[in-house]
């Protein structure tokens, strides 16, 4: 699933150049690029990619897509249904992760003031929830629940929380700390305190987060039915396995229009709710009434309890339809504990290294080569080499499109047209990272400091002269964090291709749970935490000595 997550901020922070040693940035800037294209060459050997067979692999991708038109979608009635399934999945599993991500949150905030090893607790949680990728768990709640939209539910609900927790969790701590110690002064329980003080004022930003998470779980619910987990991808799989094209490209294309239109939508509130709060600098949660210290009721107010309510009613409807009734979560208790026993002593092979490693060569190869396209994607969508509205519009629709099929319909429709193994994830990873960092670069170059440029044109500099000398420099942080960010996200995806035959460990995974080998699934499972936090680590020491 191709994750839309926004890349962090990249600008360098005020003194950071103090705090790096000299010459630590340009060594970085010139090391890491260097690793990834060392690593890209062994990478292009392994998975035997070549010019040729990119050429020839194109070419039978072109007559499968020939054999796909004209689109059908079958009956209407069944698609609408499926559709509704899968909006429903990521609403119920958005929801249940925001209940826990909170305490979850407060707990692992730098500003938690109880238990150390609750706070380490909280902490472990998060990270192991958002190294798992949803498809993982979707393939273990299958086993454990059964098939339908309550193992999806669950899946996006428990990979949901690492993101909506952590992302949270930075919010807590940004927050002023002096109504937070005014409060606790009065002798407040600490539960008192959170409500009063710290939640009351963090609820527009939890909003925000929420939804865009809503908006990341709806594309990951689209693909959950590959696995068994509900949604429209249960169509999907089965027109795939039928080899009916003509009614699989329809699905896709229904797939990646919900995609863009939900998209549209999120970016659409996401702009209005931050408008207002930069408008509202001073948070006020309810209006003066008519006598002191009494709330009043005004328009916006009305507004915010009719949203509230229907967005509870809405959660409660679609947990309804995860079909989550207590007898049948008792009548899988018993498979969950054959999948908690079973995965004890974890099984480590050197299959499973093996695989592992070809994951993280997928991921690092189709990193190198989305960064590269990615850059030049970038340059043409702005002004700084090219200055062609007509240009830039049609190279942000493509990275709009691009971005818009998830990477794992891209990769099964290469295994449908090029045959299993590595090099058809490959070229599904490498769509799915240009598109990512073609988003990110565009981004991050249209918010530089325009005056070093505007000073290089004004004597009469060229425009490629402009890029190199005024715009690079500034650049160079954004590119290293976004690269960066982009192989992380490609990691993840690369650990579930193999689930559809694209190589990787995601065949190892999947098989193993199909076949209750559960010790080989543990060992898989630790294997990706502990490569993802490793990654993830390298990544944020790479990113303080650089920013």
């Amino acid at each position: 699933m191709t994750s839309t997550t926004t890349a962090p901020p990249a600008p360098a922070l005020p003194g950071a150049e103090d705090r790096s040693r000299p010459g630590r940035r340009p060594l970085l800037a010139g090391v890491l690029p260097a690793v990834y294209l060392a690593t890209a060459v062994f990478g292009c050997w392994w998975i035997d990619v070549s010019l040729s067979s990119v050429l020839a692999g194109w070419q039978d991708t072109w007559r499968l897509l020939q054999r796909m038109t004209p689109p059908t979608f079958g009956p209407i009635g069944e698609l609408a249904s499926l559709v509704i399934q899968t909006l429903l999945i990521a609403v119920a599993g958005t929801g249940l992760a925001t209940i826990a991500s909170v305490p979850l949150a407060a707990a692992s905030a730098s500003t938690y003031t109880g238990s150390r090893a609750v706070q380490a607790l909280a902490r472990a949680l998060i990270i192991v929830t958002r190294a798992i990728p949803s498809l993982v768990f979707a393939i273990i709640f299958v086993r454990v629940f059964g098939l339908g939209p309550m193992a999806g539910g669950l899946a996006i609900a428990v990979h949901s929380v690492g993101m909506i927790a952590k992302l949270y969790a930075d919010a807590l701590e940004e927050q002023d700390g002096a109504p937070v110690e005014a409060i606790t002064a009065t002798g407040a329980t600490r539960l008192q305190t959170f409500l009063s003080t710290v939640w009351s004022r963090s609820v527009p930003t939890l909003a925000g987060i929420v939804l865009y998470r809503l908006d990341i779980n709806i594309r990951a619910s689209a693909v959950l039915g590959l696995v068994g987990a509900g949604g429209i991808g249960v169509a999907l799989q089965t027109a795939m396995g039928s080899l009916n094209y003509p009614r699989a490209a329809g699905i896709v294309l229904v797939i990646v229009g919900l995609i863009l239109l939900l998209e549209l939508l999120s970016v659409t509130v996401r702009r209005r709710l931050s408008t207002h709060r930069r408008a509202n600098t001073a948070s006020q949660l309810f209006s003066v009434g008519r006598e002191p210290f009494t709330l009043g009721w005004d328009g916006p107010r009305v507004r915010r309890l009719l949203l509230g309510l229907g967005t509870a009613a809405l959660f409660g409807y679609s947990l309804w339809a995860l079909n989550a009734d207590l007898g049948r979560v008792r009548g899988s208790l018993p498979n969950l504990w054959a999948l908690l026993s079973g995965m004890v002593p974890p099984a480590l092979s050197v299959e499973i290294l093996v695989a592992v490693m070809e994951s993280l060569l997928m991921a690092m190869t189709a990193t190198t080569v989305g960064v590269v396209l990615g850059l030049v994607l970038a340059l043409l969508a702005t002004d700084l080499l090219v200055r062609n509205s007509v240009i830039s519009g049609a190279v942000r629709l493509l990275v709009v499109l691009m971005r818009g099929v998830p990477d794992i319909i891209f990769a099964l429709l290469f295994v449908a047209a090029l045959g299993l193994g590595p090099f058809a994830g490959f070229l599904a990873l490498s769509i799915s990272c240009t598109a990512l960092a073609a988003k990110f670069f565009t981004d991050s170059l249209e918010n530089l400091d325009p005056a070093p440029r505007e000073a290089l044109e004004a004597t009469g500099a060229s425009r490629l002269q402009v890029l190199v000398s005024g715009v690079w420099p500034q650049f160079v942080p954004a590119f290293l964090g976004n690269s960066l960010f982009t192989s992380d996200l490609a990691l993840r995806e690369s650990a579930v291709l193999g689930i559809v035959g694209a190589g990787g460990v995601g065949f190892l995974l999947h098989e193993s749970t199909a076949t209750l080998h559960y010790e080989t699934t543990s060992a898989i499972l630790i294997l990706l935490i502990v490569v993802v936090f490793a990654i993830e680590s390298a990544a944020r020491w790479v990113r303080r000595q650089v920013f």
